[in-house]
């Protein structure tokens, strides 16, 4: 019987009894944040629509004079993108989704744990202090690893393929070549993932990628106040830590009204930096040697032949230059409110988001334990039937 039983141990259990709890960690984030972003696409989706088309202002002499306004609200964007572009427009932007959330969790979880740990072999004592210095290092770790991924989703989800945000391009330029940008009357730019990689790298440089890092990383904030609140309530309703599990019903409600407290506090103390955000990373970069082009007299303009706004040297100017700027100047032309654009959809979004990806994490952690167990006991048969 202890033979039969040694020989049925599976896979998981064969790596689980040898794994890591670095690995279990990186191996439930990635899992809890690709199952989130599946779930959670079009909402977020609708929220980049909503957060990005402030940005999206027609340009003469120069000036920004007009607002094209097409998205209003939950429903009113869900109808705009459904009788555009329908279920795909929908998922716009899922394969950088799958490709962000699963590094981006398996960095986090790993690192912040492995912190916690060398702040505790340190002497911290405050558990608090822990929790907060332990996510801001686990979030810029994150950040700057998948920085660009989150630029192209931002990108593919921002655009549409029916002409919602025509007129709109502030950098356009003229050709047929793959990688030139579009002319101002043509909207969809972007087919891929890696056509939007390519595109970028080849028109704009390697730093386009990195558009929006610097409120990605005031960003920071969100997470600071987001994991040590979880793990505070957390602990109050559950009596366990993060990655602690047990099978009763309470145990799991804790979890949730954790997981959906801690993030609508997040979400409502931090929301405005990912307005900005948002800008900085649907913005384009003006096209290298563009000052060359324009000391030979060539102008940048639409296919119409109307200019597209330039500076004093003719060549085409970003309307939002860093963080200070781009809140000066949403404040100035569209209000305070904007800063809350898309903040109701975003917590519809965020709040289930961070729910199924803590509710999945913790659950996954709970059976690799498990299974390390079963496996580390029927590898202790085999070895005793052994002799």
């Amino acid at each position: 019987m202890a033979l039969h039983d040694s020989q049925s141990i599976t896979l998981l259990q064969q790596w689980a009894a040898n794994a890591s709890e670095s690995q279990f960690n990186a191996l439930s984030g990635a899992v809890g944040g690709f199952t989130s972003g599946v779930v959670t696409c079009p909402l977020d989706v609708i929220k980049t629509k909503l957060q990005a088309q402030g940005g999206f202002l027609t340009v003469a002499k120069g000036r920004h004079v007009g607002h094209h306004k097409v998205y209003e609200g939950l429903l009113g964007t869900g109808r705009v993108i459904w009788r555009e572009e329908g279920i795909r427009g929908m998922y716009r932007g899922l394969g950088p989704i799958v490709m962000g959330y699963l590094p981006t969790w398996a960095v986090w979880f790993t690192v912040y744990n492995k912190s916690k740990a060398w702040l505790a072999e340190h002497n911290m004592q405050n558990t608090f202090v822990i929790n907060f210095y332990s996510s801001i290092v686990a979030g810029a770790s994150s950040t700057v690893v998948t920085n660009p991924i989150w630029v192209i989703k931002t990108r593919l989800m921002s655009q549409s393929s029916k002409g919602s945000n025509e007129k709109v391009s502030l950098f356009p330029r003229s050709g047929n070549t793959p990688t030139s940008r579009p002319p101002i009357n043509s909207p969809w730019h972007y087919n891929s993932t890696l056509d939007a990689a390519r595109k970028m790298y080849s028109s704009e440089g390697i730093m386009s990628f990195y558009s929006g890092l610097t409120p990605a990383l005031l960003g920071l904030t969100h997470v600071a106040v987001q994991f040590p609140a979880y793990e505070f309530l957390r602990k109050k309703f559950t009596g366990q830590s993060m990655g602690e599990m047990n099978d009763d019903h309470g145990h799991w409600l804790g979890v949730l009204s954790a997981s959906m407290m801690s993030k609508i506090l997040a979400s409502s103390a931090t929301y405005p930096h990912e307005v900005i955000r948002t800008r900085l990373q649907t913005q384009r970069r003006p096209t290298p040697g563009a000052e060359f082009l324009q000391g030979l007299g060539i102008s940048s303009t639409a296919s119409n032949g109307k200019s597209t706004g330039t500076g004093n040297h003719g060549i085409p100017e970003p309307k939002y230059r860093g963080v200070g700027m781009t809140f000066r100047t949403i404040l100035r032309e569209e209000g305070w409110r904007a800063f809350y654009a898309g903040m109701g959809v975003n917590m519809m979004r965020a709040v289930p988001a961070a729910t199924v990806t803590m509710m999945t994490y913790e659950f996954v952690m709970k059976k690799l334990h498990h299974e390390k167990l079963e496996g580390q006991r029927k590898m202790a048969l085999g070895a005793v039937t052994a002799l």
